[in-house]
């Protein structure tokens, strides 16, 4: 299977600048590369693919080109935004870059024929001045072509766009510019948003140096609601496991939507036709078992973290899930109970012994002490992971690692109780 039949088969061809440019990926060997604005000091999920299409490119012969955008992420590109961005300062920058710097390394292979590239645009924007910009790169410019793209259209009929993110679109085409000439990089990869972006690189390149270059873009990868993959409840999946924890990736990746966890295998994963296929027909025979959402998280997990931490996550779920995570290390535990309500209980208490009755009314896994004393009485209770069917006397002696207690109901309602917190 060639590179652009792979691409079709995946949905990830959204549009191209030209019929010539299939041809070029089934056969040439090619410069491409695709942009990463340092807006904060981690990559997130929404960022993934365009690393993974870098080393789908790599695999087949070409060599990816990864721009930290240090000069362009000053200004803000106003694609995809309903609002005007907060203008970072050359501190905060200056550390993001560097942070996004050591992801965008691990994703791709510096070596060999194909050898990946990383550049900062900083590099060749942070001394252009205002005459030089006007003249070399303004004149090339037609305002109507740039208030006719889609992403500054979004912005004027809704609270307007400034000229700082307005100008964005010629900062991005001068890097095309300066790629191509540096490089002799050829193609630009971005999501569907950056379109209007990548054509005016297109036009630029044609204009001053007379020379062809192509567009390639994704569609934009959203939820069954038509809101952004990579998106919860509490804002966006980072890549930086300090900010969003291999278990954390793993939980929001197992819930994707039945309805579109076999795009995402296609679009995210390496796995072939055939996997695909095999997953799809599980999926259909059995939904309950959920094997496309638990290969996908794993394949994710293990692209960003690595295979250590990808066991993990799937251990820790798949303990969630039959009701064992008790047997977890203690800071796994913490983790997958993480959206579990908690209980802070003194130590004292536990020094001085606490009756399990008493500190099960504290949390809110019963509404009355009758209720609770009759589903003990059942055995339905669980003091780590251990079924009770009367009230003990709980001490310091039984906290994991000197400070957590598991209590459960049934098999899925937690609270984790820790000691000390108060």
């Amino acid at each position: 299977m060639t590179l652009s039949e792979d691409l079709q088969y995946r949905g990830l061809i959204n549009q191209m600048s030209a019929e010539g440019l299939v041809e070029r990926m089934d056969s040439a060997h090619l410069s491409l590369y695709v942009g990463f604005d340092p807006t904060a000091d981690s990559l997130h999920l929404g960022n993934l693919l365009g690393l993974i299409m870098l080393r789908r490119f790599q695999r087949a012969g070409h060599r990816p080109i990864m721009v930290a955008g240090g000069g362009t992420g000053m200004i803000g590109d106003p694609s995809g935004r309903s609002t005007e961005r907060t203008l970072l300062d050359d501190e905060t920058l200056t550390k993001n870059t560097a942070a996004i710097r050591l992801q965008l390394e691990r994703f791709i292979d510096f070596s060999g024929e194909a050898a990946g590239v990383l550049v900062d645009n900083r590099e060749w924007l942070q001394d252009l001045n205002l005459i030089d910009y006007l003249r070399e790169y303004g004149k090339h410019f037609s305002v109507a072509t740039m208030l006719a793209k889609d992403s500054v259209k979004a912005r004027l009929g809704s609270e307007g766009i400034s000229y700082t993110e307005f100008s964005y679109m010629v900062l991005q085409a001068i890097d095309f510019l300066e790629l191509s000439r540096r490089l002799d990089c050829t193609l630009q990869l971005g999501g569907s948003d950056q379109w209007g972006n990548i054509t005016a690189g297109i036009d630029l390149i044609r204009r001053v140096d007379q020379r062809e270059a192509f567009g390639l873009t994704w569609p934009l990868i959203t939820k069954a609601d038509g809101t952004k993959f990579g998106k919860s409840v509490g804002g966006a999946i980072w890549l930086d496991p300090r900010r969003t924890s291999p278990y954390q990736l793993y939980q929001f990746l197992v819930r994707s939507d039945d309805v579109m966890v076999m795009s995402y295998l296609k679009q995210f994963t390496f796995l072939d036709q055939e996997e695909i296929a095999e997953l799809d027909q599980s999926h259909r025979e059995h939904p309950e078992r959920r094997d496309p959402h638990h290969r996908l998280a794993s394949e994710l997990v293990t692209l960003v973290h690595g295979q250590e931490e990808a066991e993990r996550a799937k251990r820790a779920s798949r303990s969630l899930f039959v009701g064992e995570l008790e047997l977890l290390e203690p800071d796994l535990l913490e983790e997958a109970l993480g959206e579990a309500p908690t209980l802070n209980v003194d130590a004292v208490e536990f020094e001085e012994g606490i009756d399990l009755i008493e500190l099960i009314s504290r949390s809110p896994l019963f509404v009355s002490r009758s209720e609770l004393r009759r589903t003990l009485g059942q055995g339905g209770v669980y003091l780590n992971g251990v079924a009770q069917r009367e009230s003990i006397t709980v001490t310091k002696d039984l906290l994991i690692d000197g400070r957590l207690l598991v209590l459960r109901r049934g098999k899925k309602d937690y609270c984790l109780v820790r000691c000390g917190a108060q």
